[in-house]
């Protein structure tokens, strides 16, 4: 090998090293996959042609392994762009949860009561009689307190008609949260929504 060549591969070599230095600081994975992906490509080079196959077979392994990440997080990116722009829906949730009906005057929960499931209301009206406020089909009951650090309901809800519900224990809804970024960006929203609409001295349903 020539000077003039084994000094470019030493530059090579040197960038590498630089870029994987660099993905320390970074603090967003997008560009610190972009950078890997380009570090790998300099190692592969840098292994060649220096003729270190530890070096090159490594990189050789972590190169689509750094793509494939890549990949998947702009498809997240892609989900979440999708999640914000259409309507919210909770009809991909159908296999995980179960359907309860409950009769006219029939509590779901009282005040100081366990908060162990959250309700999607199917069918019906729900009466909150801390915040006096009325329940309609398609909104949820219970997120707050299912998703406080208390477990606590901090008010009752009755219903005022017969009624049917989507129920979904507290430990899969919690699980759904951190696994899937349409339910937890549901979540946020509607809780935010639920938030917006009270009156600073009302007592949120839980």
């Amino acid at each position: 090998m020539h000077s003039g060549q084994l000094n470019w591969v030493q530059v090579v070599g040197y960038a590498a090293s630089l870029l994987v230095f660099s993905t320390f600081y970074m603090k967003t994975m997008i560009p610190l996959r972009c950078v890997a992906i380009a570090s790998n490509v300099a190692f592969l080079t840098y292994g060649y042609f220096a003729g270190l196959t530890p070096v090159f077979l490594l990189h050789t392994v972590l190169l689509p392994l750094n793509v494939l990440r890549l990949r998947q997080m702009y498809r997240l990116k892609e989900r979440l762009r999708q999640a914000l722009e259409r309507d919210l829906s909770l009809e991909w949730m159908l296999p995980f949860v179960k359907r309860e009906s409950f009769k006219e005057k029939e509590r779901l929960f009282e005040k100081g009561d366990a908060a162990d499931k959250l309700y999607y209301l199917e069918k019906g009206t729900v009466w909150l009689p801390e915040v006096d406020k009325t329940l309609h089909a398609g909104e949820i009951i219970g997120e707050m307190g299912v998703f406080s650090p208390f477990k606590e309901r901090t008010a009752s809800a009755v219903c005022t008609t017969d009624s049917t519900f989507l129920v979904l224990g507290e430990r899969t809804a919690l699980e759904l949260y951190y696994q899937n970024p349409d339910f937890g960006l549901f979540m946020v929203r509607t809780i935010r929504r639920f938030l917006d609409q009270q009156a600073p001295s009302s007592a949120p349903a839980s």
